[in-house]
């Protein structure tokens, strides 16, 4: 299988750090995901989804009633 590069950089991932090639980008990537730089796409209104979460009753920690 051939390696990826690494998706900050672009260099050779390297195996302990992998998917990235160091340390460096492995915690830009973190920061990107907490600052909000990287984000899921969805509805911001919850359109189509009946009760407003897709977690089942049992994973809501609510009893279903």
């Amino acid at each position: 299988m051939t390696a990826r590069p690494c998706p900050i950089c672009r260099r050779k991932s390297e195996e302990a750090h992998a998917p990235f090639c160091s340390r460096r980008c492995a915690d830009v990537d973190l920061h990107r995901w907490l600052s909000g730089g990287y984000a899921i796409p969805g509805s911001e209104d919850g359109e189509g989804e009946e009760g407003g979460s897709s977690l089942p009753d049992r994973d809501r920690g609510t009893d279903g009633a």
